[in-house]
């Protein structure tokens, strides 16, 4: 008797598990979402940092805030970078064209302003720099949409 009652069991159990499989949709879908997630937390880590940086006057800046602000930014451009294969063509398109319009922009105030931040008016420059940094990433992130 018990062994009728196992049989429908285990049968039951093993159908319930084949269900719970992962279509190759399933995960396709799954690593594009995950690139998606990617992209997205490094935007918004890019976003944090420029805000911070944009928040700057030539009374707060300093060379090292600034460089550890930037090499935040270049880490998180370089995570977006490697999590674009996963995304759809036209989001890995719209993905790469913003990395690449802000890398420019991030690499500009590196070697430009980094190497004479001790003076007054390189610090004015440097803070105009970084204001225009913001303008950058708003118009190199906005067409990268992650609501």
């Amino acid at each position: 008797m018990r062994a009728s009652f196992y049989i429908p069991a285990v049968v039951t159990l093993m159908l319930a598990l084949g269900a719970c499989g992962d279509s190759s949709e399933d995960k396709a879908q799954s690593a594009e979402e995950k690139a998606q997630t990617t992209v997205c937390d490094a935007r918004a880590g890019i976003a944090s940092q420029v805000d911070e940086l944009k928040g700057l006057t030539a009374a707060t800046v300093t060379k090292d805030g600034v460089t550890e602000s930037l090499d935040a930014i270049k880490k998180d451009l370089d995570t977006m970078a490697s999590a674009q294969a996963g995304l759809s063509e036209d989001r890995r398109s719209e993905a790469e064209a913003a990395n690449k319009a802000f890398n420019s922009s991030v690499e500009t105030i590196k070697s430009d302003f980094l190497t004479s931040v001790s003076a007054s008016d390189a610090k004015t420059a440097l803070v105009t720099a970084l204001q225009q940094l913001a303008t950058s990433y708003q118009t190199a992130f906005e067409p990268l949409n992650c609501n």
